[in-house]
C-alpha cells in the first residue's frame, strides 16, 4: 500500500518545517508548497526527502498541481501579518480568503480527505470578556488578519456541509521556538531573544502589561498530529498553554534564561492589541488527550540556544 501524502502550504516556514519533520518521522510522504523566492534554510536537512513546489497561493493552477495525489492538507500559508493587515483589508481578503476558496474547490475535486487549518487564537476572539477564552466565546476580531482567519474557518465548515470535506481549525495562541525568525515583525519571544543576542533595544507597544498565551512549537506540532488522525464532531480547537504572561513577565523569563541586561523601551500602545488573550484548552484535552509538555522557561532556553548557534555575531 503506498504511503499517504501530506501537503503543507507554507511548509518552509517556522511551524511548517517542524511539521514536515514530524510527518516524515511518522512515515508519510511530504510535499511542501511555498512562494517562488522562499528561503529554504529551515528545510535544508530534509530537502532530499520531500517534494518542494514553488508557486503563487492565489493562482488556482499552482494549487491544483500541488494537490495531486494528496490525502491531507495542512493550511499554514498566509500573505499578511496582524500588525499590517488593517493597512489593506481588501488585499488581506482577496489573497487569503480568495486563495483558500480556490484551494477548497481543488481539494474537493481531487478527493482530499482532510484540511487542517492554522487559525489564530490571538486574533479571532478580539477583546473577550471570558478569560481563559473557550472556543464558544464570541468572535470580534480587531484586525483584518483575524477576520480573514475567521472567514476561512466558516468556509471550511461550509465545504464540509456541502461536499463532506473533513477539516479541523487550530486556533493557535502565540507559538515560539527554534526556526522562528528573530528578525521578523512578529513573534515576541524570538524577536526579543534576537535583540538580546545582538545587544539591540527591545521596543514594547504600551506599558508591557499586554498579556498573551505562549506555546512551544513542539506542542503545536503534537496538536496537528492529533487532529490529523481522527474525525470528530468538533472542528475548532484552541491550542495554547492555557496560561497568561505579560510582556514584562516574558522579559523577566528572558533575563533569567539569557543573563543579558535588556534595553527595554516603551512606546504608545496600538488599537489592534487586546489587553489579555489566554486560551481555554479544555476541548483539546478532552477530545485528544492533548496538553502542553514544554514549559515556558525550558522552551525559551531551547530557543535561545538555537539563536546563539544560528545567528553568531
Amino acid at each position: 500500500m503506498p504511503k499517504q501524502r501530506c501537503l503543507i502550504l507554507g511548509g518552509c516556514g517556522f511551524i511548517g518545517s517542524h511539521l514536515a519533520d514530524a510527518l516524515l518521522s511518522s512515515g508519510y510522504d511530504v510535499r511542501l508548497f511555498d512562494k517562488q523566492n522562499v528561503d529554504t534554510r529551515n528545510i535544508e536537512h530534509i530537502l532530499h526527502r520531500i517534494e518542494l513546489h514553488r508557486g503563487d497561493f492565489t493562482n488556482p493552477a499552482d494549487i491544483t498541481a500541488a494537490l495531486e495525489n494528496v490525502t491531507y492538507v495542512f493550511h499554514l500559508i498566509g500573505t499578511t501579518l496582524p500588525s499590517r493587515s488593517n493597512e489593506n483589508p481588501r488585499y488581506d481578503l482577496e489573497s487569503n480568503v480568495g486563495g483558500t476558496l480556490s484551494l477548497l474547490d481543488a481539494a474537493v475535486q481531487v478527493g482530499v480527505r482532510k484540511v487542517i487549518f492554522s487559525s489564530s487564537g490571538g486574533t479571532v476572539y478580539g477583546a473577550s470578556e471570558r478569560i481563559p477564552i473557550p472556543e464558544s466565546a464570541p468572535t470580534q476580531p480587531l484586525c483584518a488578519y483575524g477576520i480573514s482567519k475567521l472567514a476561512i474557518e466558516k468556509y471550511l465548515a461550509l465545504y464540509h456541509h456541502l461536499h463532506g470535506l473533513d477539516y479541523a481549525c487550530l486556533r493557535i495562541a502565540n507559538p515560539y521556538g527554534e526556526r522562528q525568525n528573530p528578525l521578523a515583525a512578529q513573534g515576541a519571544a524570538a524577536v526579543f531573544l534576537g535583540r538580546a543576542q545582538r545587544g539591540e533595544p527591545i521596543h514594547i507597544w504600551g506599558d508591557g502589561e499586554v498579556t498573551r498565551d505562549y506555546i512551544y512549537v513542539a506542542d503545536v506540532i503534537r496538536a496537528f498530529n492529533r487532529v490529523m488522525q481522527a474525525s470528530t464532531s468538533e472542528h475548532v480547537f484552541n491550542v495554547g498553554s492555557g496560561q497568561g504572561l505579560s510582556l514584562n513577565q516574558l522579559l523577566g523569563v528572558i533575563r533569567e534564561v539569557t543573563g543579558v541586561r535588556l534595553d527595554v523601551r516603551y512606546q504608545a500602545g496600538r488599537k489592534l492589541d487586546v489587553p489579555v488573550s489566554v486560551l481555554d484548552i479544555g476541548r483539546m484535552r478532552q477530545v485528544f488527550d492533548w496538553t502542553p509538555q514544554v514549559n515556558l522557561t525550558s522552551g525559551i532556553a531551547r530557543t535561545w540556544r538555537w539563536i546563539q548557534e544560528t545567528y553568531r555575531n
